[in-house]
């Protein structure tokens, strides 16, 4: 068991909650709410993974084509929105900023359906992007000050969650959709579900009241002249978290757009076959990540340190349980379920935590634009270079392995936890001391 030196158990005196008057009800109508639509676009996003081999054939592309549409098309959207849109959620109502991202994502990922090549396809893909640039930043920052700090990653969790079941409903939903009524019908039935859960936001939730935060102020009462981007990356403690998630995500995006294709291709299993096993390991996902928030919430109330902890062991034990699925041979479909149930379990605890302690290191008005920051620089490396990365291997190594060119580049990418796994140990020893400066005010 992973345990912590016994000298300082380091506690904080939780900060001023902004939403005290907010009955519980609301707050948790509010997290189920923004939980479905993060869902419903990373079902967007998620979509063309399942419907790969079909999309492929039709319009004659290449792996690496592949890659680029499932990867680059949001990344590219995402690096010019992502800062821009998170300044804005921190300057203004994120509600606001939440329908209108929200919203025009998923009006755009509808447009995949019309796509005729692989440069429409693209274009569509933007939708996704735009979504999650306004979307998410502006979610982690309300439901930060909706709940108190001592339920944070478990809410933060619940809220992660929505990856995992929108995954999960790509995988079997999608997968059905695509298999009986075709590939474009599901993409736009998907479309439209989040349009109308964006109009259900616009009439049902209202903005949370933020804190003040002394720790943001300057003497003359305004935030510090740094950018906030710049300081995220000149402070130790944000930029290892950064960089630990940007590999987590690479290793998370480069195995999840590919993995349903290795079930096709190696394991010679039908799309619909294929589907439900990726479903079953979405839903360890949904367990894996819940219980990780729940468990870091519980172990911090005794040492603070645990906020990374549980990221690093869940990281631990997920690499091993990847490479070995990754090793299987041909067929061996029992295995290969179990292992990416034990995989896909343990692979997300990183997340919720990581995503939380973020939040308790950075003043709150810049908490929107801090995961704005992450995700930008997770978009690029994981979604956008973790696709087309691992989909260039593929291509090269099928010409010397014949078969095995796929499964050997997965084997790559989910070597990437290694120095995400390095990264949030550093990040570990600095986040007590970060966080009780932002606590405290100083």
């Amino acid at each position: 068991t992973m345990s912590f030196p016994p000298s300082i158990t380091p506690r904080a005196k939780p900060p001023p909650h902004p939403s005290a008057d907010v009955a519980p009800r609301q707050r948790r109508y509010v997290l189920a709410l923004l939980t479905l639509l993060s869902a419903l676009a990373f079902m967007d996003r998620q979509i063309l993974a399942v419907v790969l081999e079909p999309v492929k054939t039709e319009f004659g592309l290449s792996d690496l084509q592949i890659g680029l549409v499932t990867g680059l098309g949001f990344s590219l959207s995402f690096a010019l929105l992502g800062i821009p849109l998170g300044k804005l959620a921190d300057r203004s109502e994120r509600r606001r900023v939440l329908v209108w991202s929200r919203g025009l994502g998923a009006l755009l990922g509808a447009t995949g359906a019309l796509a005729s090549g692989f440069w429409s396809l693209l274009a569509s893909r933007t939708g996704g992007a735009v979504s999650d640039a306004g979307g998410t930043p502006a979610s982690i920052s309300m439901l930060s000050d909706l709940f108190p700090p001592e339920e944070r990653s478990r809410v933060i969790s619940i809220f992660g969650t929505g990856g995992s079941v929108g995954a999960l409903l790509a995988l079997v939903l999608g997968s059905w959709l695509a298999q009986h009524w075709g590939w474009r019908s599901a993409i736009v039935v998907i479309g439209a579900s989040a349009f109308a859960a964006v109009l259900l936001l616009r009439w049902t939730v209202q903005e949370p009241a933020r804190p003040p935060s002394p720790a943001a102020q300057s003497v003359n009462g305004s935030l510090p002249a740094q950018g906030a981007v710049a300081q995220l990356w000149h402070t130790p403690v944000t930029r290892w978290l950064i960089i630990g998630a940007a590999f987590a995500l690479l290793a998370g995006y480069g195995f999840g757009a590919w993995n349903n294709a290795l079930l096709v291709r190696h394991h010679h299993l039908s799309l619909q076959h294929a589907g439900l096993i990726s479903g079953a390991s979405a839903l360890a996902s949904i367990i894996g990540a819940l219980f990780s928030g729940t468990l870091t919430d519980r172990l911090t109330r005794r040492d603070m340190r645990w906020q990374l902890g549980v990221p690093l062991l869940g990281v631990l034990l997920a690499l091993p349980c990847g490479w070995l699925y990754l090793s299987l041979p041909g067929g061996s479909v029992i295995s290969a379920a179990m292992l990416m149930v034990g995989y896909a379990f343990f692979v997300v605890w990183w997340a919720a935590p990581t995503y939380a302690a973020l939040s308790f290191v950075v003043p709150p008005q810049r908490r929107a634009t801090a995961h704005a920051t992450l995700m930008l620089v997770g978009s690029i490396i994981g979604s956008g270079l973790g696709p087309i990365f691992t989909g260039w291997r593929s291509d090269t190594l099928e010409a010397y392995l014949p078969g095995n060119g796929l499964r050997i580049a997965l084997m790559v990418i989910v070597g990437m936890l290694l120095p995400s796994l390095f990264a949030l140990s550093r990040a570990l020893p600095l986040f007590p001391q970060a966080r009780l400066a932002i606590d405290s005010g100083h």
